[in-house]
């Protein structure tokens, strides 16, 4: 079975698992909705004209539906789920409404203090705002003739919830919310989009949280690279933000070195989405990134900024950006070419602040699609600055695809990292490992 194929039937599978029913594209549209490969996005995705000033004001919410939810004795089973929409602020500076969910456990905290609460940053979801993952709680799998879009992170979001911790998760700017382009690993973006979801759950009426409840945050990938930019920010973003730890898997904290990784991978089309979110944050850029590709270039960014992961594996799986260049030379060697392009890349790179709070570093060690030894180094740079670091390497051997090599730590390790967490969050102090880095693969 072609490696296409093989994702697509995992993809299938994991969302058979979680209660998913394949749904089609919603019928009949209003003309004014806004409609992403043939998904109705609900009307609630789309911003106001106005935006409160405060980062992290909640700004409308809902009732979200559950796909996979159980009767239970105090409540539906894992728990009762409310649609957000709250403000933050992007890399310009600018206002930007920020979508996503909060789910209140049903289950009872069992650890010391108030009802902590975890902040989780999805992996690679796509860019077209039917990708979000507040959509994937509802609908695990979303699938017609034109997307396929898979709820993955459901999986950690329900064993948090098992645990009786309350859950935030964010769509980040553009993902969702229908007036922008997500801003695809932009670290300041994302980073604020996590923290103001924090500020959003905590203002929340009919909650469990106290002032006295921990935070923490997990992601993978580039949900790894969100939390991990998070943490960084938090002490001059959102010092009212105590972070109890964080766990940051797979970070993509050199976008040079992910660049010349995925291109060519089973998930090229990421090239494309990070280079329609750098257009997004700096429209001076366009006209640089305009003068280097040709029809084809053009042709699959304006694609692939609908798209999400499940269309992009079957649609651009291998594909190198030297077909998309007008003089056939790849995205990184344009990047590197022109100053403004390095210079955008470079401001993007984690690592360069010293977090304040505990941080937990997983990376494959054979992980070749986001690498394992820019990881590394984010962990060895936290060290160099006195944190407070856990690095964990997961020793696996290379499985032949990149996309597998990337993804299974993040199976084989989520219990580890939510137990790491559990632990922070029951205030369990926890000394970092940085004195054994150079013995560290």
């Amino acid at each position: 079975m072609p490696v296409s194929a093989r994702l697509l039937a995992a993809a299938v599978t994991t969302a058979a698992c979680l209660g998913a029913t394949a749904l089609p594209a919603a019928a009949a549209p209003q003309s004014d909705a806004v409609v992403s490969r043939g998904v109705t996005v609900p009307d609630f995705y789309t911003p106001p004209a106005d935006l409160p000033g405060a980062n992290g004001t909640l700004i409308r919410s809902e009732p979200l539906p559950l796909a996979l939810s159980l009767p239970g004795l105090d409540g539906p089973l894992p728990g009762t789920a409310t649609r957000l929409m709250y403000k933050s602020t992007d890399s310009g500076g600018g206002p930007v409404a920020v979508t996503g969910a909060y789910i209140e456990p049903s289950a009872a905290w069992k650890g010391s203090g108030a009802r902590p609460l975890v902040a989780v940053a999805p992996g690679t979801m796509g860019q077209g705002d039917q990708c979000a993952a507040s959509l994937g709680l509802e609908h695990p799998l979303l699938v017609n003739d034109q997307t396929l879009s898979v709820g993955y992170e459901d999986l950690a979001i329900y064993r948090l919830l098992a645990r009786g911790i309350a859950v935030v998760v964010t769509d980040y700017a553009g993902l969702g919310a229908t007036d922008r382009l997500h801003t695809y690993v932009n670290r300041v973006d994302e980073g604020h989009a996590v923290l103001d979801a924090v500020r959003a759950a905590r203002s929340l009426p009919g909650t469990s949280l106290t002032s006295a409840s921990r935070v923490a945050l997990f992601g993978y990938s580039q949900g790894g690279g969100a939390t991990a930019a998070a943490a960084e920010l938090q002490p001059s973003y959102a010092p009212d933000v105590t972070l109890a730890g964080t766990s940051a898997g797979a970070p993509p904290a050199n976008l040079t070195e992910v660049s010349k990784a995925i291109d060519g991978s089973e998930l090229a089309g990421a090239l494309g989405w990070s280079v329609n979110g750098f257009l997004q944050s700096d429209p001076a850029l366009k006209p640089i990134v305009a003068a280097h590709l040709n029809t084809a270039g053009e042709a699959a960014l304006k694609d692939l900024s609908t798209m999400c992961v499940g269309d992009a594996l079957l649609s651009y799986g291998y594909a190198r950006s030297t077909k998309w260049t007008s003089d056939g030379r790849s995205l990184s060697d344009i990047i590197d070419a022109e100053p403004r392009l390095k210079s955008f890349l470079n401001e993007q790179r984690i690592g360069t602040m010293k977090p304040a709070s505990p941080v937990r570093v997983v990376t494959g060690t054979s992980d070749n699609l986001v690498p394992h030894a820019q990881a590394r180094r984010l962990a060895v740079d936290w060290c160099a600055k006195g944190a407070n670091v856990t690095y964990k390497p997961v020793v696996l051997a290379s499985l032949g695809s990149a996309l597998i090599n990337h993804f299974t730590p993040l199976l084989t390790d989520q219990g580890d990292a939510i137990d790491w967490l559990t632990d922070r969050l029951d205030g369990k102090a926890v000394v970092s490992n940085c004195v054994t880095m150079p013995l560290q693969p």
